[in-house]
């Protein structure tokens, strides 16, 4: 969908077609949105089904309620039905037919009591450095290629107008925000693009609203850099989203809060920053020295730095959660459904 906000954009089809090459199939467990509502007829190369096939696992984006969007009756205005199409896939599959089933809870929404994390034939998989104890590391994959092809001294050499871009919801971050961003903007020239609905507190900052998704890598594009914001929950796990391997691809460099677990497994030490007074130092540094040689070396530390979110990296992972959950472990899985995205 042209206008959707889901951040798996980035991420979720080089997932799906990676799986794909390493010979599983793949249903997606739902409607055909692509062709229903906008006319593209993907059926050539993917396949849906919005009853119950026969599949051999089962794996959810996890969903959760979200008042007003997901939890208000079938068909009313503004409903969404992931949560309601995930649960009917979680009774059927997972527990009345035993089903593998794999929850990658990629906004760590599934509470550490929920009883689905002590079912046998379940899995569960988080986009973090050090994911819960009952879960498995899944972190958002980057497709080798483009790693590959990142060229660092290309990049640093592009013209940067913008010191500073952020691009991001709101949701869960004002505290990170007032301690790195705020302080930074009043500093810096800057630009923050997303869905930030309560900004009065930031007078001084510059909102632009949400942009379509393919201009993310064009305003990345146009910066100097940007600074990694995560929720709480996120830090504590050292859980980075995508807009790590975003902003690198696209050259714009990345200082990383010290507050975020594992922040140097993410970036090079000299891009780590403990308050907003940090990364004016850095901005300035590097306004400095853009596109000379201390510049390019930052990018190519955070090029192999990378690597971890590598899709070759993860697909592993995938294929040894479901090497543990099919029995025997011998046995190949052929089918892997997508639950509702």
């Amino acid at each position: 969908m042209v206008d959707t906000p889901d951040g798996g954009r980035s991420h979720r089809r080089v997932l799906i077609d990676g799986i794909r090459s390493r010979g599983h199939d793949i249903v997606f467990l739902q409607r055909d949105r692509d062709r229903a509502e906008t006319g593209l007829d993907l059926t050539g190369t993917y396949a849906w089904d919005d009853g119950f096939p026969d599949i051999n696992a089962l794996f959810l984006e996890w969903r959760w309620p979200i008042p007003g969007r997901n939890t208000t009756p079938c068909g009313t205005a503004g409903h969404a039905c992931d949560l309601h199409r995930q649960q009917a896939l979680l009774d059927h599959y997972t527990h009345r037919v035993a089903t593998p089933t794999v929850v990658w809870d990629k906004d760590q929404q599934l509470p550490g009591d929920d009883p689905l994390r002590r079912v046998s034939n379940v899995a569960v998989c988080e986009p973090a450095l050090s994911p819960s104890p009952d879960a498995v590391s899944l972190l958002f994959p980057v497709a080798d290629d483009a790693i590959a092809a990142a060229d660092a001294a290309q990049l640093a050499s592009s013209p940067r107008p913008l010191t500073l871009a952020y691009v991001g919801n709101q949701y869960d971050r004002d505290d990170a925000f007032d301690t790195f961003f705020a302080p930074t903007a009043a500093a810096v020239d800057h630009m923050v693009a997303g869905k930030w609905t309560d900004t009065g507190r930031w007078p001084h900052v510059r909102f632009i609203g949400r942009i379509p998704f393919p201009d993310v890598h064009d305003l990345y594009g146009t910066a100097l850099a940007t600074i990694l914001l995560v929720p709480p929950r996120y830090a504590r796990t050292g859980q980075m989203t995508q807009r790590l391997p975003e902003a690198v691809l696209a050259g714009c460099v990345p200082l990383c809060p010290t507050t975020i677990h594992h922040a140097d497994h993410l970036v090079p030490p000299e891009l780590l920053i403990r308050n907003g007074a940090d990364a004016v130092h850095r901005l300035r540094w590097l306004r400095d020295h853009a596109g000379r040689g201390e510049h390019v070396n930052l990018l190519a530390g955070c090029l192999r730095l990378l690597h971890r979110f590598a899709l070759t990296t993860q697909l592993d992972a995938v294929e040894r959660v479901l090497d543990h959950l099919t029995t025997p472990a011998a046995t190949p899985v052929t089918t892997l459904a997508g639950g509702y995205a």
